[in-house]
């Protein structure tokens, strides 16, 4: 493959109406019912973070660096999430004016806006620099420190963050709605013998964005200065006197939503996969992990065959402590996935795909609010054993397909047929959490859609194209139902099948899909016949015999999945 900038180059396209297209996407999708951010008026185009983590004190002091621009004439303020920051002051930073702020209403879930004052004349097109000083709560919910007996090496202590959904606004002030995508960059200071890492490509100092040839900014824009970070972190306090730290640095130049910002810090040491893939993890686990991820380039490739350039330029995973509460998170350019994973085989790496998918699906293509949610996992389970399919066969991407619809139909039965939350797109208007509305549904409900539509239009060689058209048409942008809907009819317009399609009930039924799919069952039937012979050997349970006939040759090139569904 060629450079980063090479394969972005592809979208060059795209990207020229880039920041077009963001303002256009921000301003339709509102209101973001999980937002305050008043991203009509105003949109964040670039964030420097200076950072400083403290683990004696577990409050980790910031300063961000916030370039704005007004897309209405004449707003008067800048709204921005905030739940349980300490804000210590505001400043226009062209001038070191004050600004006036105040933080509203704390919302249960949703947590305070932060209203500041912006000055006079303030019109479309206009760009200004902000800066905010703030601290995180040792309670921040993005926020997850580890003692060093919660780690492998019991040595150090471990920092690692989780943003998404509305987590982000824990960690810093920021507009936090996926309506919203921008580049940033970061100095974060760190104990010395401590390495951090981010959702971005690190800088040896720092970093610059060149906003006439980056894809945070549109090429006609009028700003032609760089923005150029500071060295260190000059507006945080000083660390305690006999104290040894070190900066790192960072630079995404790919515009992303607030929920993909992440930050680790800890004894970690790295393996390298690839050209563009390493595996960072402690140093008593990196060589397992090495060894488990192995294939990672294999499913890189395979995603790129399928969905197009890998435009993020490194493709790192990280191993967490096994307090991280997921399977894996598609932070860009540094996935972080749970050691749970190490099985010693490479049994349990379809993970790996999973978040390599969200590379195109979710992390360049993004659904616009947390309602539309499936767009991101729905889209990400169809890509994935696409993936899959490609390099375990057909009846793999059969087999999945089939046991996540026996997960839809458990998700839905222990939600209620009739709740909201099984729902494709789900009414969050009540200012609900989006976790609360997380579950297997926009996954599997979200997959058995986009399996049915390939079906009716004939089949993969009419629906790939369209995923190609979807994922290029909406690279670097927001997506909502309404939008993937009208290109898929576009697209499909000569097709007659698509007119039987009754989206209404799709989208806004709660339960079980109005459609049913058929899958190819024969790795499933392998599985539940075998559990049969060895029950009916045993009815009572009380420790008969084995079956006659049966031997570990039944399981042979069985994947851990197969096993699993045989065991349950």
């Amino acid at each position: 493959m060629g450079s980063w900038d090479t394969r972005a180059r592809l979208y060059s396209g795209v990207s020229r109406s880039l920041q077009v297209a963001t303002d256009a996407a921000a301003m339709a999708v509102r209101p973001d019912y999980s937002s305050f951010a008043n991203s009509q008026d105003v949109l964040v185009r670039h964030s420097h973070f200076e950072l400083d983590v403290n683990f004696n004190t577990k409050v980790l002091e910031g300063f961000v660096h916030v370039h704005i621009e007004a897309v209405s004439d004449g707003p008067k303020e800048l709204v921005l999430d905030t739940r349980d920051l300490t804000l210590h002051g505001v400043t226009l930073q062209s001038t070191g004016e004050k600004l006036k702020y105040k933080l509203g209403e704390k919302h249960k879930a949703l947590g305070s806006p932060l209203h500041i004052e912006l000055p006079s004349g303030f019109s479309t097109g206009s760009k200004l620099n902000l800066g905010i000083r703030f601290s995180c709560s040792p309670q921040s919910t993005a926020l997850q420190y580890l003692d060093p007996e919660q780690t492998a090496g019991g040595k150090h202590p471990y920092l690692f963050t989780q943003c998404q959904a509305i987590h982000a606004r824990s960690l810093v002030p920021c507009q936090d709605t996926p309506a919203v995508k921008s580049s940033y960059s970061a100095a974060v200071r760190v104990p010395a013998d401590l390495t951090a890492l981010m959702s971005a490509v690190p800088k040896d100092g720092p970093p610059s964005i060149q906003p006439d040839t980056t894809l945070d900014f549109d090429s006609s824009s009028t700003e032609s200065e760089p923005i150029t970070a500071p060295e260190g972190v000059p507006h945080l306090p000083p660390p305690p006197s006999g104290s040894d730290t070190k900066l790192c640095y960072f630079l995404q130049k790919v515009p992303i939503p607030s929920y993909l910002i992440a930050l680790a810090v800890g004894e970690l040491e790295s393996r390298q996969l690839s050209d563009r893939s390493c595996v960072w993890s402690e140093p008593s686990v990196v060589d397992a992990a090495a060894y488990e991820f192995a294939d990672t380039a294999k499913y890189l490739e395979a995603g790129e065959a399928l969905a197009g350039p890998y435009v993020w330029g490194r493709y790192d995973l990280l191993l967490l402590p096994p307090s991280f509460p997921y399977g894996g998170m598609e932070n860009p350019c540094l996935t972080f996935v749970t050691p749970t994973l190490l099985a010693g085989d490479r049994s349990l790496t379809n993970v790996v795909a999973h978040e390599i998918a969200h590379s195109w699906t979710g992390n360049l293509v993004t659904n616009a609010s947390w309602e539309h949610f499936w767009l991101n996992e729905g889209w990400t389970m169809f890509l994935e054993r696409k993936i899959v399919g490609k390099l375990q066969g057909d009846a793999a991407l059969q087999f999945y397909a089939a046991q996540g619809a026996q997960s839809l139909a458990d998700e839905v039965s222990r939600i209620g047929p009739d709740h909201n939350f099984t729902r494709l797109v789900p009414d969050l208007s009540a200012g609900e959490d989006p976790d609360d509305a997380f579950s297997r549904v926009p996954y599997e409900k979200g997959f058995y859609f986009l399996y049915y539509l390939q079906n009716l239009v004939g089949g993969p060689s009419a629906f790939e194209p369209f995923m190609r058209s979807y994922l290029d048409t909406f690279a670097f942008k927001t997506v909502t139902s309404e939008q993937f809907k009208e290109h898929f009819l576009n697209h499909f317009k000569d097709n007659k099948a698509v007119s039987t399609i009754d989206w209404e009930t799709w989208y806004h039924a709660p339960g079980m899909p109005p459609v049913k799919n058929d899958y190819d069952t024969s790795l499933a039937t392998a599985a539940y016949d075998l559990a049969v012979k060895w029950h009916t050997a045993d009815v009572m349970g009380i420790g008969a015999p084995p079956p006659k006939g049966v031997s570990p040759d039944d399981i042979k090139g069985w994947g851990s999945e197969q096993i699993v569904a045989f065991l349950e």
